[in-house]
């Protein structure tokens, strides 16, 4: 009896994927893989050191375990990933939707892909098939390849098999939609209350697409959906959802992955452990705890009492754990020794690498409108305003940019002065810049997220209404932000603020690239697909 206990407990552990707070293993993971068995580790920015330190850090876990791990990350690309330096980080998905190039980007996914199987890493939580078709949307906007099912499911697909061509197992999120909310279901549980028909045509159309084209994974999405669910709970609980939709309807035979059960979603509604235990019931293959050891324990305990109590039969456990089988054993994820770094750093971050994704940022820039006010002059003295993001958000991790618009611009023209301020900036510095820059007659306005942001807002609104003053805004994440104030006369769209983006932007600028990107979400009067061409 105590032998099939112990069996059970092995059993139930590889129904978990667990996060850790450190660039190497603690004692806390390890002892979630060695007393429980756990089947999967996610890392975060808090475990990526240099490369080689990730390299160790993986080969380190694998070391540790009985059987081989999966490894996962949320490596989307653009403003969503958790390794920068020592990589190739290619564009994220809206920007590579304003590309409208499969090609492109099964080749992003590709190149990222061989660079994680690197480094150890096995899982990618990527790509993001969500239909961006609500611009109030607070947690996904340009993590989606745009507003239409078609755009989404075609870019969507290339992405998978790229990932899945590098060895690497690719995961669509979040299912069966996340884009139209207007709730961080990290902070509360969003409803989307939409028909089936609805759902049907647009946030499932690149769900089912991708799923004949083949995935190994999906991940479901702390939403509710009525038209699914009678009961008041989110996707990732509802046997209707995983079960009824996704495996009965949809046919996915795959790895169900949950969205992580530490957001307030999960978390501040029924719990961690009672969440665990839904999630199994409902369907789930592998359940994400991302941060706390305390929860992760509570979660494995849960799930393996509710398995002894009879709540969750045996036979529901082993299906899992033969789907996360096959899906090791589909992309080669054995028990093997590493062959030690040397052996791989010259394949990481290449030249040719680098080239590559130079190329789809480029072609990524999107001149949405202008008025005559481009290229920049390169007589006048130019005034940039850069907005530092300095709040930590658990998607988006990074804090600040060392490559700013300004200091790509003046490698490209002289006399160029830039003012850094906060995202979301204090009144000390709104009245900073809106008395600084009343004395140039050439100003580029960055934004970040202005539709969210009051203080930006205010900036735009009194450099829009002066005369005289050349102003051109650029839009260094939310395509949106056109619409934040009107009478913007001349504005671009580039959908990140990191290094590739912004040296791209500039180029664009000073008129030494051409902007051949077009919209993937309509703004304001623009529509999908607008773009000057010049």
């Amino acid at each position: 009896m105590a032998e099939h206990r112990g069996g059970i407990r092995k059993k139930v552990g590889q129904l978990f994927m667990c996060g850790f707070m450190d660039t190497r293993p603690n004692d806390n993971i390890l002892k979630l893989i060695t007393d429980y068995n756990i089947g999967g580790v996610i890392y975060f920015r808090r475990n990526i050191g240099t490369p080689e330190e990730v390299y160790e850090c993986s080969a380190g876990l694998q070391q540790a375990a009985s059987e081989p791990l999966l490894i996962a990350i949320d490596q989307e690309g653009g403003m969503v990933a958790r390794i920068e330096q020592g990589v190739t980080l290619m564009p994220g998905n809206m920007a590579l939707g304003a590309t409208r190039d499969p090609e492109g980007v099964f080749e992003a996914a590709r190149i990222a892909g061989l660079e994680l199987r690197q480094l150890g890493m096995n899982m990618n939580f990527a790509p993001c098939v969500d239909v961006n078709n609500n611009p109030t949307n607070p947690v996904i906007g340009v993590r989606s390849f745009g507003e239409t099912p078609q755009l989404v499911a075609s870019l969507g697909a290339a992405a998978a098999a790229g990932y899945q061509n590098a060895g690497v197992a690719a995961t669509l999120k979040h299912f069966p939609g996340h884009g139209d909310t207007d709730t961080d279901s990290h902070l509360a549980l969003p409803t989307i209350p939409h028909p089936r028909e609805r759902l049907e045509t647009i946030e499932l159309a690149p769900f089912r697409h991708i799923i004949k084209t083949g995935v190994d994974a999906i991940m479901t999405a702390h939403v509710v959906f009525p038209a699914y669910e009678e009961q008041e709970i989110p996707a990732t609980l509802s046997k209707n959802i995983l079960t009824g939709l996704l495996r009965q309807k949809l046919g996915f035979e795959g790895v169900i992955v949950t969205d992580c059960l530490e957001m307030n979603a999960i978390a501040q509604t029924v719990g961690v452990g009672t969440g665990a235990v839904q999630a199994v019931q409902a369907g789930a293959d592998l359940i994400l705890v991302s941060h706390r050891f305390d929860w992760q324990v509570e979660a494995i305990e849960a799930v393996i009492g509710a398995v002894e109590r009879g709540e969750i039969s045996e036979a529901r456990i082993d299906d899992s754990i033969s789907r996360l089988q096959r899906l090791k054993l589909k992309r080669g994820i054995l028990k093997e020794e590493p062959a030690g770094f040397a052996a791989i750093r010259d394949t990481l971050a290449t030249t040719a690498s680098h080239a590559f994704a130079q190329k789809l940022s480029e072609h990524s820039i999107t001149l949405v409108k202008d008025e005559g006010q481009l290229p920049l002059s390169g007589k006048e003295r130019t005034y940039v305003i850069w907005p530092e993001v300095r709040v930590h958000h658990e998607v988006v991790e990074a804090l600040r940019e060392e490559v700013t618009l300004g200091g790509e611009l003046s490698e490209l023209i002289p006399q160029v002065d830039e003012r850094i301020i906060d995202a979301d900036p204090s009144e000390e510095e709104i009245g900073l810049v809106l008395t600084e820059s009343a004395a140039y007659t050439q100003i580029v306005a960055v934004t970040y997220n202005a539709g969210f942001s009051g203080g930006q807002r205010r900036i735009l609104t009194e450099l829009v209404g002066r005369t005289g003053t050349r102003l051109i805004v650029v839009a260094a994440r939310d395509p949106f932000d056109y619409t934040a104030v009107p009478g913007i006369r001349t504005y671009l769209a580039c959908y990140e603020n990191k290094p590739l983006a912004m040296q791209s932007v500039a180029k664009v600028l000073t008129g030494q690239l051409p902007a051949r990107g077009r919209l993937p979400v309509t703004v304001g009067e623009f529509h999908v697909g607008t773009g000057i061409q010049v």
